[in-house]
């Protein structure tokens, strides 16, 4: 599956009507409710990409992602989605994920700097 259809697969119900995206756009929205204190950017930000990560794997698995890399995600969650990004895709499954996770982020509004990922020279 290419990226551009496994985003698709992600982010829109399997009917992928305009009803069905009009559905889900008003479940995410009851989801958060006005009695729940406000949250700050960055918790916001992190909510969102911990809720796209979540989707992504419920609907894909983990089928062909290294220890390495969930492991690393992770972390990054755990952490608050803070911290110095190093989740590195090394295989083109990782590659994929990491593809429609930048896909996904970006329709949530989140900044291109906000992302885990990052590939550094390891030294010998």
């Amino acid at each position: 599956m290419t990226p551009a259809l496994a985003l698709l697969a992600l982010l829109l119900p399997a009917e992928a009507g305009s009803s069905a995206r009009e559905g889900a756009w008003r479940t995410a929205q009851a989801q958060t409710t006005p009695e729940a204190a406000p949250r700050s950017w960055p918790e916001e930000k992190c909510v969102r990409y911990r809720r796209a990560w979540t989707d992504l794997l419920a609907r894909r698995g983990a089928d062909g992602l290294g220890r390495d890399f969930v492991e690393r995600h992770e972390a990054f969650l755990g952490a608050g989605c803070a911290g110095r990004p190093d989740v590195c895709p090394r295989s083109q499954a990782e590659l994929d994920v990491a593809n429609i996770l930048v896909i996904a982020a970006m329709n949530a509004g989140l900044p291109s700097t906000f992302l885990p990922f990052a590939c550094r020279r390891r030294e010998p």
